[in-house]
Order: C-alpha cells, then structure tokens, then sequence
C-alpha cells in the first residue's frame, strides 16, 4: 500500500511532463510553419504590388496608339484596383484571376499595331510584366506549400487537440478557380432546317392512239 501511494503520485506527475512536452513542441513547431506562412505571404504581397505598379505605364503606352479601346483600358484599371483591394489570399487570388483576364485583352489590342509591339518602352514593360508574372507564380507555389504543411500540421492529432486553444487555425490558400471556366457558355441557338420544297412532277405524254384507229377514221 505504501508504495501505490508513491507510484500513482508518480505516474500523474510523469503524464504531466510528457503532456507538458508534447504541448510545448507542439506550440513551437506550429509558431514556425505559422511564421514561414507569413513571409511566403509577404513575399506574394510584393511581387503583387510590383505588377500593379507596371500596369498603369504599360496602360498608357498602348493609349497612345489605340485610344478608342477605352472599354479595355477601364476594364485593366478595374481590375487592378480589386487586386490591389484585395483583402487575403482567396480574395487576392481571385482578383488575379480577373486581372490576368483583363490584361490577355490589353496585349490582344497591343499586338494589333506593329508599331508598338516594336516600341522599345513597350517592349521593356511587357519584358518587367512577364518577369514580374513568374516570380507571382514561384512565391504562389512557395506560399500554397507552406501552408499545405502548416493545415497538415493543425489538422493532425494530437495536434488538433491543442492547435486552437493556442490560437491557431487553418491558412487560405492563394488559389481560385479558373474564372474563364466559371464563365456561362454563349447561347447558341440553332435555326430550324427549311421544310423540303415539293418538287413538281414532269407532265404525263398525252397516250398516242393506235394506227388502226387512225385507218378506221379515214375516208
């Protein structure tokens, strides 16, 4: 008896620790995906706001040789005014997805006049655009993997037992539907064929009438 009343004290006091233990790596390692989110995310942030201080220069220079494509240029400065509104990553990705749309219509408007295309200042721009695109899509890949790591991190066990007591959650991915693909399919309405003409029949030879009929007639 003496000595259950030692071990039981000793058997809580040792539950305690490894719960103590396991709480506190959990809290550390969660703290450090967490914070690697955040940096992808900021770096995301930069390379965002880096394109949309291209847009309005790259806007102007095809201004100056297609003012009348005034719908396209309102529809790339809307677009972009979303982005930059944008508040976290499913909105900011979704505001992308328009503003990608928006742009494929201002360089389909550029490509009409061969003059631009060869401009030199155009040239630099949509060189700076396309560069600024492919860091979006490394820091995108980046961000979307650090926070695929961190939700897998919270969302298994024991983890999940203490993740939101210590005040942490699942991450939005930066990603959002092809808007080309949420897009209603045009209409197309297909006329009935034309009733088939009634082709007239070739009039019917009157019957000749025989040669004996013909003899009996005669005088």
């Amino acid at each position: 008896m003496a000595a259950l009343v030692w071990i039981i004290p000793l058997i809580v006091v040792v539950v305690l620790i490894v719960v103590v233990v396991i709480v506190w790596h959990t809290y550390n390692e969660l703290v450090r995906r967490n914070v690697r989110a955040q940096e992808a995310w900021s770096d995301v942030t930069v390379q965002l706001k880096r394109r949309a201080d291209l847009i309005p220069n790259l806007v102007e220079s095809v201004k100056g040789y297609a003012a009348h494509e005034s719908a396209v240029f309102q529809k790339v400065t809307s677009a972009r005014a979303d982005a930059l509104e944008a508040d976290g990553p499913a909105q900011a990705a979704l505001a992308d997805e328009h503003l990608n749309l928006a742009l494929k219509g201002l360089m389909a408007v550029a490509e009409s006049y061969p003059q631009l295309s060869a401009s030199r200042n155009f040239l630099q721009l949509q060189s700076e655009l396309v560069d600024t695109e492919d860091k979006i899509q490394a820091s995108r890949r980046f961000y979307n993997g650090t926070v695929r790591d961190l939700n897998t991190r919270i969302q298994i066990f024991p983890n999940t037992v203490f993740a939101r007591r210590l005040g942490f959650k699942a991450r939005e991915f930066f990603d959002a539907p092809d808007v080309a693909d949420n897009a209603e399919p045009p209409a197309v309405a297909f006329a009935a064929p034309p009733a088939p003409q009634a082709v007239a029949e070739p009039p019917k030879p009157a019957p000749k009438r025989s040669s004996k009929w013909r003899l009996r007639r005669q005088p």
